[in-house]
């Protein structure tokens, strides 16, 4: 068991007598940097909302940012991305990539600064970490609002813990500053507010902990009565976004879509006895899946928590890094609404619980290490492979898909009515990237009304299904791209 003292020498300056703290800042930069120009360097295609980003982007330079805002509600990383192309010339694509890498590199270098304060001179161990947790890092060779949301989300962290040292206007204000840039990346960068406050909660006992929660929260405070003012005068709000992220804070219709989610889940599974435990079931459940994919995401360094003595950790996490164990359980509180409203949940949304507790992972890693000697190399060893795991793509890439597309730029006309089963074929035949909730089964059921030209499937429906549609519809097989794993793409025409 690891005992008090050792715990002590673990958060000391030189626990692990490694120099200054720059080199493992400068360590986490630069080597973010590589991982993601290696991970780029193996991207055949951009993914779907890259597409949209990038679409967007190019709407908004040939039409004005208005345009943008009549089809996308949040199009934020769209103008950064246009606003990059214009001031510098760069292209869409390079530019998006460029502030991907960017912010990546800042974040790791800001979890490595928010780690030393939790456990100065154990720094390499935190670039370490940063560079090889799989949650966030497997994200590198993507185009995705997150890299700025989690940048500024880091930021205003770091900023928060050096203000609740020294205090001082400036520096909230550039902590508020700091949540509203990452706001326009992820709406839900705004938690941070509530989660700074209630870092505060144990000061509110004294005159001067009220003196420190207004100056904290001076520019939300500042942008609600603006925000009141406006409603009282008529003039509202239109941003259909900002409206949908509070609209899931309302109670009653957050317990409306859980009665009906449990609901269903009764008819469909439980039976009589039990459907009245239905929604408890679910509730439980729900949060079951989202703590068991936040460990899979920490991939190997969970293992560390095994060994019961680092759970020691913990209590340090929360007594010096309260601000982001505040930030983790809000986090998690969206989270849970968002899969009870929208019944999904994915990897990149529950990614930022990881990020906020690299400081713990690495403690937890330096004291099993401390324990089990022997097995530091090891150790090492295997977070440099899964550093290289994260970003080294394995698969043949879609190269099919790219086929397809420049067959349908030569061979087909702008203004033909085309269905897209993936409108990255549209995006990359020049056809920008059309939206449509219709999906493929819907398109080939026989209540659907035809009214396409041509039908570009990225699946292979089985032949008693496709050929009695082909010939209802008055259609061939034009011509079908594969790829070296199988993958289909279809094209369906006169």
């Amino acid at each position: 068991m690891v005992r008090p003292a050792t715990l002590a020498r673990a958060f000391s300056r030189h626990a692990c007598g490694i120099g200054e703290d720059v080199g493992p800042v400068l360590v986490a930069l630069l080597g973010s940097v590589l991982l993601s120009l290696l991970a780029i360097s193996q991207v055949t295609m951009v993914g779907r909302d890259a597409a949209l980003y990038l679409d967007l982007a190019r709407q908004a330079g040939e039409h004005g940012p208005t345009a943008v805002f009549r089809s996308y509600d949040w199009p934020w990383f769209s103008l950064l991305l246009a606003a990059t192309r214009m001031f510098f010339g760069l292209p869409l694509e390079a530019a998006a990539y460029l502030w991907c890498t960017v912010f990546m590199a800042g974040t790791s270098a800001l979890i490595v600064l928010v780690t030393l304060r939790f456990s100065p001179g154990c720094g390499y161990w935190a670039s370490l970490v940063a560079l090889s947790l799989p949650a966030f890092n497997q994200f590198r060779g993507d185009i995705i609002r997150e890299h700025g949301s989690w940048f500024f989300c880091i930021l205003a962290l770091h900023l928060g813990l050096q203000w609740f040292e020294r205090g001082g206007w400036w520096r909230a204000a550039a902590i508020q500053t700091a949540i509203a840039l990452g706001s326009l990346f992820r709406l839900e960068a705004a938690i941070l507010v509530p989660a700074l406050a209630a870092s505060l909660l144990g000061e509110l006992n004294t005159r001067q902990g009220w003196k420190r929660m207004l100056q904290l929260n001076a520019l939300p405070l500042a942008g609600a009565v603006a925000a009141g003012l406006a409603l009282l005068s008529g003039g509202g709000t239109s941003q259909p976004r900002v409206a949908g992220f509070v609209a899931l804070l309302d109670p009653q219709a957050l317990l409306l879509s859980l009665d009906t989610m449990a609901s269903q889940f009764a008819d469909t599974i439980l039976e009589y006895h039990a459907k009245e435990d239905a929604r408890q079931i679910l509730l439980f459940g729900l949060l079951l899946t989202l703590l068991m994919k936040f460990c899979a995401l920490n991939g190997p360094l969970c293992l560390p928590f095994l060994y019961r003595a680092n759970w020691l950790a913990v209590g340090e996490y929360w007594h010096r890094l309260r601000p982001l164990a505040w930030t983790w359980i809000l986090y998690l509180c969206v989270l849970f609404v968002f899969f009870i409203k929208f019944r999904f949940i994915n990897s990149r949304y529950t990614s930022f619980l990881n990020l906020l507790v690299v400081p713990l992972l690495t403690m937890a890693l330096i004291l099993f290490c401390r324990s089990h000697a022997r097995w530091s190399r090891v150790v090492v060893l295997v977070l440099l492979l899964l550093m290289l795991a994260n970003v080294v793509s394995r698969g043949p890439g879609k190269t099919h898909y790219l086929e397809a597309a420049a067959w349908m730029a030569e061979n087909t006309r702008a203004e033909e009515a085309v269905y897209y089963e993936d409108a990255r074929i549209a995006y990359y035949a020049g056809r920008g990237y059309p939206r449509t909730d219709v999906t493929a089964q819907q398109v080939m059921s026989a209540n659907h009304a035809p009214g396409f030209r041509y039908y570009v499937f990225t699946h292979q429906p089985d032949d008693d299904t496709l050929q009695p549609w082909l010939a209802k519809q008055r259609k061939q097989l034009v011509r079908r791209f594969t790829n070296r794993k199988g993958g289909t793409v279809l094209i369906i025409g006169d």
